[in-house]
């Protein structure tokens, strides 16, 4: 009986004492959360708030006052939209043609050159030296090489690739170039670091039941480096689609090819149109996160959101 009672008394649970909330969770995401209030939230609410703006009756240029005309958007919607319609074009096409490009590169800097440590990190400072040169430099020097009078050009109208009048600067095909450009390295550095990952061991395995080595990456490498794939390319369309450099007639771009970053910066700077160019802001950032979310859920990569 003595030890069932003991039995008995050991096998009861020990109550604990509710565990306190730590306060000190609180102090340390305290920074960051005022951060995003002041530099995110703030500004946000204000976008949204100047975008329901109402001229200023018998005002000057520029002079508008608080309303809710929800106006604005249809206005802009209905006068711009052949400009949401082009970046998104030219975002769409410049972001395959950096996948194209960046993914064989990622791949021999990842995988193939592990063999060569000095050739892998030559490989990889090549692909950051562009971040340390000025985007609006880089972007120039481009125009300067587009230009009618360059040795490029005027090969290509030899060739005949190009007719007699042509011009490479002020059409689609500079724009999508520079874009492409600009954006090689966002799409780059997240596959590769996937590709760095890899167990190469998943390749030989491959090999050693026969699969061909196109079989191999169709059914083992390109699988496993879908979230690089994922990542590089939210990099590159997100800030391509709201681009206004590379478009803009003073670079690669001409009227004609202008995105709808172009018409914000215009009717912000120029015009002094604010309410437009809030609403086109608040319609561009909706937009880029509906197709963002229908692609990253589509992908099955919801954890990157």
């Amino acid at each position: 009986m003595a030890f069932a009672a003991f039995g008995s008394s050991t096998a009861q649970p020990v109550e604990q004492a509710p565990r306190k909330k730590s306060w000190i969770a609180w102090v340390l995401l305290a920074p960051g959360l005022a951060y995003l209030a002041l530099f995110f939230l703030t500004p946000f609410i204000s976008l949204i708030l100047t975008s329901l703006q109402a001229p200023v009756d018998f005002g000057d240029v520029g002079q508008y006052q608080q309303a809710f005309k929800i106006e604005n958007y249809a206005t802009v919607v209905a006068q711009y939209w052949p400009h949401f319609l082009r970046a998104f074009g030219y975002a769409l096409a410049a972001t395959f043609f950096a996948l194209i490009i960046s993914y064989p590169l990622a791949y021999f800097i990842g995988v193939t050159a592990r063999k060569w440590p000095l050739l892998q990190a030559l490989m990889l400072t090549l692909v950051i030296a562009p971040f340390f040169i000025s985007f609006l430099l880089r972007t120039l020097a481009w125009k300067q090489l587009m230009s009618d009078d360059t040795p490029l050009v005027q090969g290509l109208k030899a060739l005949a690739i190009l007719p007699p009048d042509g011009h490479l600067t002020g059409t689609a095909f500079s724009v999508i170039f520079g874009l492409t450009y600009n954006f090689i390295p966002f799409m780059t550095l997240p596959i590769y670091t996937t590709l760095e990952r890899l167990d190469t061991r998943y390749l030989e395995a491959g090999s050693d039941l026969y699969a061909t080595p196109a079989t191999t990456f169709w059914k083992v490498t390109l699988p496993l480096s879908v979230p690089g794939i994922v990542s590089g390319t939210l990099l590159t369309f997100i800030p391509a689609s709201g681009d206004f450099i590379n478009a803009s007639s003073s670079f690669l771009g001409s009227t004609s090819t202008q995105m709808v970053g172009n018409v914000i910066e215009a009717n912000f700077l120029e015009l002094l149109n604010y309410p437009a160019a809030a609403a086109m802001s608040v319609i561009l950032m909706g937009l880029i996160l509906l197709i963002v979310g229908l692609y990253v859920r589509r992908s099955g990569t919801e954890d990157l959101l």
